[in-house]
């Protein structure tokens, strides 16, 4: 029942292991420092208001890390400038710097909904997140002339930082498992950099358009897990928490009889087989053994050699019939002698023998020929 009991704790331990270290995914990232990457991109930048304005240039910085052959997450620090054109209140083609922050989500499309494969080369994705950009704030001095117009002055103060969001698509080719190449194009909505030079002050779109280049250290490493059939995993381990429930019992049970077991004694007897007389019998006038005597002598001699503190008499008769008294001792003490020897002869200690021939003798055991025996008692 022990042995039951471990051996389902330890199926049990080992089929929870099992589900534990699987993925749904057939793909997985085996350490935190794997599928990091950097990349550099440069590109051109528009500011959408009243249409697109005069593009300038545009540079990133990235750092990122592919969570998953799916999912990922990265930083990218960029900026140079923004250009501001065509404003209704005369602020023309104004050229500003800037800097912003951008931290993104990233989803591989194609490998969402088309599986991973490690060789293919063209990847589409989308991503997106907060941003923050940082820039000298615009104040603005507005002057009212005597006949009536309006002119205003714009003058940059302090930086300052505008908080927005943005979203992207991107389409990247790898070279081989570091090396990537990507164009990406980026839409996001923020405050505006120019103050309250810009018709949308309180949010202004821009877009961009880069293309750049990315190194995975390492290279791209994605372990191929085991296709896991959940369901009949699980089935598994609900039968396995069945049994060990039921060992579990069965131990608690034992124990349980165990300790209200009341201690039985037995009394053993050891049965000891002892020899009783034996009757060794012999033909009229001859003191030879036949085979039924042998064999009467070898189990007897059997039980003497098992009893070796017993002592035993070894007496031998002869028909007092037939015979004269002399002859007839004579016969009974080398019938005597004959059984005597055999018994020796089979390995019984002498000293637990003692001879003695007592003649003929009459009506013994009620007819005369049954008087010629030798009687071991």
């Amino acid at each position: 029942m022990k042995s039951k009991f471990i051996i389902a704790s330890l199926l049990l331990a080992g089929a929870c292991v099992t589900v534990n270290a699987q993925e749904k995914n057939k793909y997985y990232t085996e350490k935190a420092s794997d599928n990091i990457y950097v990349g550099l991109g440069i590109g051109g930048m528009s500011v959408i208001n009243d249409g697109f304005n005069t593009p300038t240039m545009n540079a990133n910085i990235t750092i990122g890390k592919h969570i998953t052959t799916v999912w990922g997450v990265r930083g990218q620090f960029g900026g140079f400038w923004q250009s501001l054109d065509n404003q209704d209140n005369g602020y023309h083609r104004y050229c500003k710097k800037f800097g912003e922050i951008n931290l993104d989500a990233t989803l591989n499309l194609i490998n969402l909904f088309g599986g991973y494969n490690p060789n293919r080369a063209f990847n589409l994705y989308v991503f997106g997140g907060p941003t923050m950009n940082l820039s000298r704030a615009v104040s603005t001095d507005l002057t009212i002339t005597q006949d009536g117009k309006q002119s205003a002055a714009y003058a940059e103060d302090g930086a300052k930082a505008r908080f927005g969001a943005t979203a992207g698509l991107g389409l990247s080719y790898d070279i081989n498992k570091k090396w990537a190449v990507n164009l990406e194009g980026r839409f996001g909505v923020t405050p505006s950099i120019f103050g309250d030079a810009s018709d949308c002050r309180k949010a202004e779109a821009t877009a961009r358009l880069n293309i750049g280049v990315a190194y995975t250290f390492g290279g791209k490493k994605f372990v191929r897990a085991s296709n896991v059939d959940e369901d009949a995993l699980n089935a598994e381990i609900n039968k396995y928490r069945s049994e060990l429930a039921q060992a579990q019992a069965d131990l608690a049970n034992a124990k349980n009889a165990l300790a209200n077991a009341k201690p039985v004694t037995k009394e053993v007897v050891k049965e000891v087989e002892v020899a009783g007389p034996r009757a060794i019998f012999f033909k009229i006038g001859s003191a030879r053994l036949d085979d039924y005597g042998k064999v009467n002598i070898e189990l007897a001699a059997k039980i003497l050699k098992a009893n070796p503190d017993k002592k035993y008499k070894v007496a031998g008769y002869a028909d007092k019939a037939t015979g004269s008294a002399s002859w007839n001792q004579k016969l009974s003490e080398k019938r005597a002698q004959v059984v005597y020897d055999a018994l020796i002869a089979q390995g019984v200690d002498k000293d637990q023998l003692e001879l003695v021939g007592f003649g003929g003798t009459a009506n013994m055991f009620g007819k005369n020929f049954l008087n010629r025996v030798v009687i071991l008692e």
